[in-house]
């Protein structure tokens, strides 16, 4: 399976631009991403991207995701609570340096962020 990556060596990013909402998260949610590589196709069922997740201060989410293809969260900075209901109450929070791994078809979220967070995340499919 070829890999639709671009060869990037190390250089700074503009975190101050770059940023836009990721589909699946209700219009108005200071939720964004920032691709930093590749792409993903849903439809097709193929790809790998790897981008940066920022919530900003209070935002929470109120269902849970699942998706079919494969994800690894690492938490870069800030705070990350995963598991609260509805209103934004209850879950089990996280500090920075966490990570997760998630298959195709695992239930996640939803999540808040008292402080706002910012999270590097790798979404690929498998190898046909």
């Amino acid at each position: 399976m070829a890999v639709n990556k671009q060869h990037k060596e190390f250089h700074t990013l503009d975190m101050n631009s770059g940023w836009e909402q990721p589909p699946g998260y209700p219009p108005g949610l200071n939720v964004q991403q920032k691709i930093l590589s590749g792409s993903l196709n849903e439809e097709a069922k193929r790809g790998s991207r790897t981008r940066l997740l920022r919530f900003g201060p209070g935002v929470f989410t109120t269902t849970p995701f699942v998706h079919d293809y494969w994800e690894e969260v690492y938490l870069v900075s800030g705070d990350l609570c995963v598991g609260n209901d509805a209103k934004g109450e209850g879950g089990e929070s996280f500090p920075p340096n966490t990570y997760a791994c998630r298959p195709p078809g695992a239930y996640h979220g939803p999540f808040k962020s008292t402080n706002g967070c910012v999270l590097l995340e790798i979404h690929y499919y498998d190898p046909a």
